[in-house]
């Protein structure tokens, strides 16, 4: 059985690190295409489309926020299933961000959940903070399917220092603990390419901090926000990979929005799916340059003794 982190690893050396968000806002369209849907949920899914389309092969991944669907009631989740499929069907992979956090059967429930049936995905993001009983549920689909996860250590919001970054009494802060406990896990499931089935989420908006977390975690794969509208940078997102590689940078309103750029307020009117599209290739494709420029211009990412334990 293959382990989707091992796909995930394989699509980056192929694609590059970029991982395109699709946490779409309806308001994200432009206004004749949304005037002519057939609902505000059926433009969000042929919005997707048209991006997912025009970024298949820059992209290594796509990440879709659930909650932007959730808001457009059951035709939201019909359009969050949809594009869920309808990326897996191009062979590409999908990180469903749920962050779910709860524990027992309801852990499992949830699990069921996102890992099969409607809303099934490759990957899934989860809160680590009800203790490893809330992750444990998610790991057995590791295990049987070779699914993966990425769970919260160290994100890229200003409020991140409220609780990961409270000093332990053993020393060391939160986050340290979040990774440490991951990094076991993943002993119990690791890939071909040595990383584990189970990651963690970093952001790349404390770049002072990122260099000493990559040596730390060398063998768990990152997802890495924080890129574009957070205010993260290419040097930045690539101090938190190795080679290229063992992360993927996500963007979201960068590469969606980036239609915007292309007309003044007075023509927004004329923009339709191709220029969405457009955009947002050349959106990615400048990320993902950039990226890997950075990379090469960092010699501390570009092998993976480097950034291991010596």
């Amino acid at each position: 059985m293959k382990l989707t982190i091992d796909a995930l690893y394989d699509a980056v050396q192929k694609r590059g690190p970029v991982c395109v968000g699709l946490d779409t806002a309806p308001d994200y369209i432009p206004p004749r295409e949304r005037m002519h849907a057939a609902s505000e949920a059926r433009a969000v899914f042929e919005f997707n489309r048209a991006v997912i389309d025009a970024t298949l092969d820059i992209s290594a991944c796509y990440k879709v926020q659930i909650a932007y669907y959730e808001a457009l009631g059951l035709a939201g989740l019909e359009a969050y299933r949809d594009t869920l499929r309808y990326i897996r069907q191009q062979g590409s992979l999908v990180i469903a961000d749920i962050k779910r956090g709860d524990i027992a059967d309801t852990a499992a429930c949830y699990a069921q959940a996102h890992f099969e049936g409607d809303f099934e995905a490759d990957l899934v993001t989860l809160s680590p903070y009800m203790g490893m009983d809330s992750i444990e549920p998610w790991f057995a689909y590791a295990k049987k399917l070779g699914k993966g996860a990425f769970v919260l250590m160290r994100t890229s919001n200003k409020g991140m220092r409220d609780f990961e970054y409270q000093e332990l009494l053993q020393g060391g802060r939160l986050y340290h603990e979040v990774g440490r406990k991951i990094r076991a896990l993943a002993d119990e499931c690791r890939g071909n390419h040595g990383f584990g089935a189970f990651g963690v989420v970093v952001g790349c908006t404390e770049p002072e901090e990122a260099e000493a977390i990559r040596r730390e975690y060398h063998d768990l794969f990152f997802l890495i926000p924080g890129y574009g509208a957070q205010g993260g940078a290419a040097q930045d997102a690539s101090r938190l990979l190795i080679d290229g590689n063992g992360g993927v940078v996500n963007a979201s309103r960068s590469i969606l929005k980036a239609w915007f750029s292309d007309f003044d307020a007075k023509n927004l009117s004329q923009a339709g799916y191709k220029d969405v599209a457009m955009a947002a290739r050349r959106e990615a494709v400048n990320m993902k340059t950039d990226i890997l420029a950075a990379c090469k211009a960092n010699p501390k990412t570009q092998n993976r003794e480097a950034s291991s334990h010596v």
